[in-house]
């Protein structure tokens, strides 16, 4: 299942309209607060951004959900499917592009969602404690990934569209969160990581794994 977009995502068209409303209204009343306000329509507009993208890797390779930095790869348990697992943490400041989208073909067989607090999203007790949004993706040669999206500090809202037997294409748009998070992997121990730790990755164009 596809969620077509324009270049400017969806979610944040309000945002956009506000801001920049805002910013028009003060530059016609010669008001000071168009100083202040077009830098402010400026990043809304940035981060919104939601440019298409050429989906990387071949049939049994894993992409990223998010634009961001690596903060974690390491084995350790997956809470959602009570496993061992290989862990890759992509973190999101305000200045990456926040649509996130689905790593590898796969069926949607599980969806979790916990409310939580807004710690640092680049804080590992952040997976723990804030608010998420889990899928649980099984691929056609029946491979299980934990994809787990997680607000930070300043998001209050993740959004999430997908929903339990959606079937999807690696690169399909399946979600958002609104101003700084982070996505974390869960991924089958056999899995071969392509990615370390500092190193930037881009939706659908950076593969950070390689399944067997």
């Amino acid at each position: 299942m596809n969620y077509p977009h324009p270049i400017l995502a969806r979610e944040g068209w309000p945002f956009i309209g506000l801001a920049l409303g805002a910013a028009v209204l003060a530059s016609v009343l010669d008001s000071a607060l168009a100083w202040l306000l077009w830098p402010i329509a400026i990043f809304v507009v940035q981060f919104f951004r939601d440019p298409p993208r050429v989906v990387a890797g071949g049939p049994n390779s894993v992409v990223s959900s998010a634009d961001g930095r690596v903060i974690v790869v390491a084995e350790t348990e997956d809470p959602w499917l009570n496993r061992r697992a290989l862990k890759v943490s992509v973190f999101m400041n305000v200045f990456n592009v926040h649509s996130n989208r689905i790593p590898t073909t796969s069926e949607v067989v599980g969806k979790w969602y916990v409310a939580g607090s807004f710690l640092n999203a680049a804080l590992d007790k952040a997976s723990e404690h804030n608010e998420r949004c889990a899928l649980h993706l099984r691929t056609p040669t029946g491979q299980d990934i934990t994809c787990v999206q997680i607000a930070g500090l300043v998001a209050r809202r993740i959004l999430n569209y997908a929903n339990v037997g959606d079937r999807f294409n690696p690169g399909e748009r399946y979600g958002f969160i609104r101003f700084g998070s982070r996505v974390d992997f869960y991924l089958p121990l056999s899995a071969k990581v392509k990615v370390s730790i500092g190193e930037k990755v881009y939706a659908s164009s950076t593969v950070i794994a390689e399944l067997d």
